[in-house]
């Protein structure tokens, strides 16, 4: 066993359910925590102080969704939806309410285990380096924000204005998929009706300057359907 010291909630009210997690995550280090409704949760949220909550979405009292809402209003703790509901719909809105990453049931261990250490590191980039500050590396790729200057190797990556505010975005969110329409309203604005194919149209080129090739998920990833996140592999 590690010495990992984060500590994670884990709100689910299916008893196997909650032993299969217990089981994954202790034997990897992990301290567990575990609630079974949405308002235990919320009790064991303050009293506690998780480094990462993993969420179902179908609790005997609440929907998991209302837990997102109500968490988000004050707190930044990253939230791993694992949930059986399977459509891109429920998808969608648990990531705009503030989801870190979705996981659909059944799941595989190893995925959930590299999915949980995606959400840990989105906290600690977030904890250290704040928004808007220091640097961000990725591979070959070296975002600095005070400069506003992208680098792959030693090569300068020229840029549109619009294409580096997407990119930093998605920087700043390591690990967390960002729903296209989340993307569209923090660069070009809640009234705007240019919809997907203008992201999908700068994503492109973004991925062409950095020399990505199509299907390469070496710096983006592209969930289809629901959005888009920066590769969390180094």
């Amino acid at each position: 066993m590690s010495n990992n010291k984060f500590k994670i909630l884990v709100i689910e009210d299916e008893i196997n359910i909650c032993n299969l997690l217990d089981t994954i995550l202790t034997t990897n280090g992990y301290q567990v925590i575990i609630a079974g409704t949405c308002k235990d949760g919320i009790t064991m949220m303050l009293s506690n102080v998780p480094d990462l909550v993993i969420l179902d979405l179908g609790l005997p009292d609440r929907d998991g969704l209302e837990f997102i809402r109500e968490i988000r209003q004050s707190d930044v703790t990253p939230i791993l939806v694992l949930s059986a509901r399977n459509n891109e719909k429920d998808k969608v809105k648990a990531l705009d309410l503030g989801a870190n990453d979705y996981v659909t049931k059944p799941f595989g261990n190893a995925e959930l285990l590299a999915r949980v250490r995606a959400a840990l590191r989105n906290r600690r980039t977030t904890e250290v380096e704040g928004v808007g500050e220091g640097m961000f590396t990725l591979h070959d790729m070296t975002i600095d924000y005070a400069r506003r200057m992208v680098t792959v190797g030693e090569e300068e990556i020229k840029l549109t204005r619009t294409e580096y505010n997407i990119l930093e975005i998605l920087s700043q969110n390591p690990g967390k998929v960002l729903t296209y329409a989340a993307i569209i309203r923090k660069i070009w604005g809640p009234t705007d009706d240019g919809g997907i194919k203008k992201l999908q149209v700068n994503l492109a080129n973004i991925r062409k300057k950095l020399g990505s090739k199509p299907g390469d998920n070496k710096y983006i990833i592209n969930e289809l359907g629901v959005g888009y996140r920066i590769s969390e592999e180094n």
